[in-house]
């Protein structure tokens, strides 16, 4: 049971987890819980699951429990590991935590809010509307939990990969999730073969939600296709992006090629100065 009326994204996200932990589970909307209710209730009632009032409880870093996170806290970890639920707390539950309780411009609330009957759509059913933002969410949760899983089943690949990196390049046998595994270790660029044919070497970042790179590719390369060859003296190149973050090749042996002239060029730009 929620708060009938407007919906949020709070609401809307909380029924969406539950529907996933439950797909049987009803959701009951109303202002006034009634007498001998034993269902549980979220972002109302001053239950442990409403965040409102005297209710209210803080993360550690500040940051104050909206119902979604206080329901994530409590039954994210029967759908994640415990690493993945805190990561996924920490970059996508927290900002719309933060929306529910403080205000902003949160674009994925805007989204859901957006779902909400308009005030001169006099035929619209506020309960079907709040159904189809259930069901988007829902979506959008699903598809989360299937790429923090995701996350994890890649993790002992990469792991066995950067145990085999020379000069710093990691070589992956598909494209998978590495960021959080490498960025932290003494790796500059990782080469994996591309769904479009042919191999990509990314540089690594300086962290996870940063675009700066630990070295991308010479400026010289940048935004180039034709030409690549000749300025490299390598065969088999086939474009380097234009922020210098990723590169084409034709097969894994110019990938690796390409980033071992990278790091050397790098390496011999850092002398210089």
């Amino acid at each position: 049971m929620t708060h009938a009326g407007r919906f949020h994204t709070d609401d809307v996200f909380s029924a969406a987890l539950l529907k996933i932990l439950n797909p049987q589970i009803k959701i009951v909307r109303c202002n006034v819980i009634p007498e001998g209710y034993q269902g549980l209730v979220f972002d109302l009632g001053d239950g442990c699951f409403d965040h409102h009032g005297d209710r209210a409880r803080f993360r550690d870093n500040g940051v104050q429990y909206a119902s979604f996170g206080l329901l994530w806290k409590e039954y994210g970890c029967t759908l994640v590991s415990a690493k993945e639920a805190r990561a996924f707390d920490e970059s996508f539950i927290q900002p719309l935590d933060i929306q529910d309780n403080n205000g902003g411009n949160n674009l994925l609330c805007r989204a859901i809010t957006q779902f909400n009957p308009k005030w001169d759509e006099e035929d619209a059913d506020p309960g079907e509307a709040f159904s189809r933002a259930v069901a988007f969410a829902g979506d959008i949760l699903e598809n989360e939990i299937k790429s923090m899983h995701s996350t994890e089943n890649a993790e002992q690949i990469v792991l066995a990969c950067l145990e085999k990196r020379e000069e710093g390049i990691v070589v992956l046998p598909k494209g998978m999730p590495w960021k959080a595994l490498l960025i932290p270790e003494e790796v500059y660029y990782v080469v994996y073969p591309s769904q479009r044919g042919g191999y990509h070497a990314q540089a690594v970042p300086v962290s996870v939600d940063s675009q700066q790179c630990k070295k991308p590719f010479p400026e010289e390369w940048r935004g180039k296709s034709a030409g690549l060859d000749e300025i490299t003296g390598l065969k088999g190149l086939i474009f380097c992006h234009i922020h210098g973050y990723l590169l084409g090749a034709k097969d894994k042996e110019t990938a690796v090629s390409a980033c071992k002239l990278a790091l050397k060029l790098s390496f011999c730009c850092s002398a210089a100065l």
